[in-house]
């Protein structure tokens, strides 16, 4: 059996800081290969008031408290802030963590988001094009910062067959979907396709897919379907044994 990566997505949702501290402290100590968080500004489920956290303060606070996993958002709303900055922020977080960062970013979806805190929804189509507006500017600006950030691993979220997946093929390191298995092996297949027509190597993208606890001894499947690296998703009180068990079938 291939080697193959593990993630866990420690969701900032319902929880206290000294909590996600604790948890991907413990998740570097497992020996992950990724850890996680998203970018929203209320919790997806659960009691819409609950407590939650931003993310990319959040990511300062990982890259300093852990050692030796990469790290980033699963994904970062394009929108939500100014690309150069952005590159700036991610550039400075990458240094605190000694270079681990991955720049995870997707066109974002999350309405509530947009209304509570000023920014244009918009429609899906123009979502999309700003992202693709942004990335070169992205791009840029971590070439040209000093020290720079041109090495930042780049990860888009987001499985749009005829615009996001192509933008992956062009731009991207890694790419993250979602299951059920069928799913992704589609949504995998016509990545491919896309690397196909615009020259890429299909082997330069690192295939993520998250996926819950009760799904890790079923990792066979997904790595059947093309997926690379599997990421597991946790919320509060934020039990590993899920992630330690896929963590175990990775090195077996």
């Amino acid at each position: 059996m291939a080697r193959f990566k593990v993630g866990v997505q420690l969701r900032p949702q319902h929880c206290e800081m000294k909590q996600l501290r604790a948890a991907w402290q413990a998740a570097d100590s497992l020996g992950v290969d990724t850890i996680w968080t998203w970018d929203h500004f209320y919790p997806l489920y659960g009691d819409p008031a609950g407590a939650h956290f931003e993310c990319w303060t959040v990511l300062a606070a990982m890259a300093a408290d852990t050692s030796h996993a990469r790290f980033g958002a699963l994904v970062t709303c394009n929108t939500y802030r100014n690309p150069d900055l952005l590159a700036d922020m991610a550039r400075t977080v990458d240094q605190i963590s000694g270079g681990r960062l991955i720049l995870g970013i997707g066109a974002g979806w999350f309405e509530r988001d947009y209304t509570e805190y000023g920014y244009e929804f918009g429609t899906g189509p123009e979502r999309l094009r700003a992202l693709r507006e942004s990335l070169p500017r992205i791009e840029a600006r971590l070439a040209k910062l000093n020290p720079s950030g041109e090495n930042i691993p780049l990860m888009i979220g987001g499985s749009g067959e005829k615009v996001t997946l192509r933008i992956v093929a062009e731009r991207a390191q890694l790419w993250n979907a979602f299951g059920p298995v069928d799913n992704f092996a589609r949504k995998n297949a016509i990545l491919t396709d896309w690397c196909q027509k615009v020259g890429r190597d299909p082997a330069e993208i690192d295939r993520t897919v998250m996926i819950n606890p009760d799904e890790v001894d079923n990792f066979q499947a997904y790595l059947d379907a093309g997926a690379t690296h599997l990421i597991v998703g946790s919320d509060v009180p934020f039990d590993l044994t899920a992630v330690e068990r896929l963590v175990a079938h990775a090195r077996g």
